[in-house]
């Protein structure tokens, strides 16, 4: 079976995540509770070692960047955290090898809780250091600790503010690129994370042809802002177009976009 042996930091794309020699699932926990109820979600945990280890599971914000970049924050420090709402149970748990467990996470969600929040789970291994072993990583100042970070995502059934915008194309081709590189900003002004397709459309001023390209599938959370890469091919022939960028972020949404016009001569 697989090993990453290293800290993963999980993918919204993955459901399964393993650090070292235990696995967790799923790493993206989605949550529709309206105000004032409760909703239980389960956490399953393998542990894959040949010896018994204990496991934490600690709640903890993230901040996101343009770039789609998580940064793990203190619990309650964004407008947008859920940490306070979220319970764990058991928060620590000891497996023997190869045995597996359901952890218990529960959102209550207050009354007045109508907008859209996210804080993660971090699950780590709870090592004891050897007075040897402390000694040496107070020397090296490193304490390498394997994690798996579960997303929590809660927004009611009943929000469905979806908005979202995109603007601001232009080339950021460099003369070594091999393709012709642009860049465009999705900005997400509703209530709701909207996972969007973003692609390129190119039509020739002369013979009015229109090609599309294969979209780029992006993330943004609330008051968010994305900045999204998208290419063309770097050899295109002679003449004007018009370089369409265009946003699909569904639920009934119309489509988005902006232009530049390139000429090539």
């Amino acid at each position: 079976m697989f090993r990453i042996k290293a800290v993963l930091f999980c993918s919204l794309f993955f459901s399964i995540a393993f650090a070292q020699d235990f696995e967790v699932s799923p790493v993206l926990m989605s949550f529709d509770a309206n105000p004032g109820e409760i909703q239980t979600k389960q956490i399953n945990l393998i542990n894959h070692s040949s010896k018994p280890q204990r496991y934490t599971l600690k709640v903890s914000d993230y901040e996101i960047d343009n770039n789609g970049n998580k940064k793990p924050v203190p619990a309650g420090t964004t407008q947008r955290s859920c940490a306070d709402w979220i319970t764990i149970n058991p928060s620590l748990i000891e497996l023997n090898p190869n045995q597996s467990a359901s952890i218990d996470a529960l959102m209550t969600v207050p009354k007045n809780g109508f907008s859209s929040k996210w804080c993660m789970i971090m699950v780590e291994v709870a090592k004891e250091q050897t007075s040897f072993e402390a000694d040496k990583t107070l020397a090296t100042g490193v304490l390498i600790v394997p994690r798996i970070v579960i997303l929590v995502k809660q927004s009611p059934k009943s929000n469905n503010s979806y908005k979202a915008t995109i603007s601001g194309l232009k080339e950021v081709t460099k003369p070594d690129d091999a393709q012709r590189n642009f860049e465009v900003q999705i900005t997400n002004l509703g209530d709701n994370v909207i996972d969007a397709n973003v692609n390129l459309a190119l039509a020739d001023l002369q013979t009015a042809k229109e090609e599309k390209f294969n979209p780029v599938k992006v993330t943004v959370y609330p008051d968010g802002v994305r900045v999204v890469k998208l290419q063309l091919p770097k050899q295109l022939a002679k003449g004007k177009y018009a370089l369409a960028a265009i946003l699909d972020y569904g639920h009934r949404q119309p489509l988005a976009g902006t232009q530049m016009m390139l000429e090539v001569k």
